[in-house]
């Protein structure tokens, strides 16, 4: 919901789902820019992207075969323009922005 209110403020069309809307490859696959933050393993695979779209994906789960994201990140790198890896990629910026806005609250407490 932060990404998709951040988004609606800058004049984007934002649409949510969930893990169970109806035909969800389908509602994905028209979007230009894909943040999936399911938390469903590799819910999200090539046929679920439109070519040349960008996927930010924050989901992180743990399996028998390590971390994964929500997105099927071999598949989907073959159809996308930009996607981010799991683990290593929205994790780091996550990390510093907590620290950029810990910093900031300190300075105003004094």
């Amino acid at each position: 919901m932060p990404v998709a209110r951040l988004l609606l403020s800058e004049n984007a069309t934002v649409t949510i789902c969930h893990s169970r809307t109806a035909d969800l490859a389908a509602v994905c696959r028209r979007a230009d820019v894909l943040v999936a933050a399911v938390g469903v393993p590799r819910l999200l695979g090539a046929d679920a992207v439109k070519p040349g779209a960008v996927v930010i994906d924050v989901g992180m789960n743990r399996g028998e075969d390590g971390l994964c994201g929500d997105v099927d990140f071999d598949a989907v790198s073959e159809v996308a323009a930009a996607i981010t890896p799991v683990p290593g990629g929205v994790g780091p910026m996550t990390i510093a922005m907590l620290l950029v806005n810990t910093l900031n609250a300190a300075r105003r407490r004094v």
